[in-house]
């Protein structure tokens, strides 16, 4: 019984973590949203180049991120699954960014997302982080019109 209850709370403490996520990206608060990163991580994301090696390096994709929005920054975590392992875990889910970009342009774009977790020093860090959306092979487009 102490197994399953240490492996609850901790896909609680990954739980507050990425409510805590969720309200940086709201607030656009970059010091925020990079605690909850590794030094060390490594990032697929949506956007070039392939990879981001190193909490700096995506950094500054967060940073485009906040200064491509007008006000706040909308994001919703759907489906999430967390799964620990003693001192790893991981989590997927389909996620929802939205907002008024600078252009007043409004967006809502969902994303796939996974996240590699490891307790680092008695913290939960994601160590690897991937992005992606569906793509239409035969065009070599993304599809982003697509809802879960």
């Amino acid at each position: 019984m102490a197994v399953e209850e240490n492996k609850k709370n901790e896909e609680a403490a990954i739980q507050g973590l990425l409510d805590d996520c969720i309200r940086s990206l709201h607030d656009k608060n970059i010091e925020g949203l990079m605690s909850i990163y590794a030094q060390e991580v490594v990032s697929f994301d949506i956007v070039p180049p392939l990879q981001y090696i190193g909490a700096d390096a995506f950094r500054k994709v967060w940073e485009e991120v906040f200064s491509s929005f007008q006000g706040p920054i909308d994001y919703e975590f759907h489906d999430l699954n967390i799964t620990v392992g003693g001192d790893v875990a991981f989590t997927y889910s389909l996620n929802r960014i939205s907002g008024t970009r600078t252009n007043g342009q409004k967006t809502a774009l969902w994303l796939r997302w996974t996240a590699c977790f490891r307790k680092i020093n008695g913290k939960w860090l994601i160590v690897h982080h991937q992005n992606s959306v569906p793509v239409d092979l035969e065009h070599g487009k993304a599809v982003l019109s697509l809802k879960p």
